[in-house]
């Protein structure tokens, strides 16, 4: 079974159609969305003109049976901590935002989907990483 989680920036390629991202999302039996990639994409929606429009096709998305949503926790938390302090220690810091979602990837031993090149400095996490086009 491939399970993987979505960042949001593998969500918005697979929008924009980003031929990697979207195979890998057609190929997967189980999309897996956090609280974070969720806040993270209204935000980016509010920011333009197309809310209703963005949040409408987001919807869509979610209804599918294959998505689904992982919860943050006390465990997430731990795991937070244990890649932060990782990250921390070899110089390299990465937006606070993505060590929650790298986290979630890590607790449910889940593969990230990304197109952000620094998830891939985390080696807790098992990474699809596909360049942005």
């Amino acid at each position: 079974m491939i399970r993987i989680l979505l960042d949001t920036s593998a969500y918005s390629a697979y929008l924009r159609g980003h031929e990697a991202v979207g195979v890998d999302v057609r190929r997967a039996d189980e999309l897996v969305l956090t609280p974070i990639v969720f806040g993270e994409l209204l935000a980016g929606f509010r920011k333009g003109s197309r809310f209703p429009s963005n949040l409408d096709t987001l919807r869509q998305f979610l209804a599918s049976p294959r998505v689904r949503w992982v919860p943050l926790d006390d465990e997430t938390g731990d795991r937070y901590s244990i890649i932060h302090d990782t990250l921390r220690r070899a110089g390299n810091p990465v937006p606070s935002n993505d060590v929650w979602i790298a986290a979630s990837a890590m607790q449910h031993g889940l593969r990230l989907l990304t197109t952000d090149p620094h998830y891939q400095r985390m080696p807790q996490i098992a990474v699809l990483f596909h360049p942005a086009e």
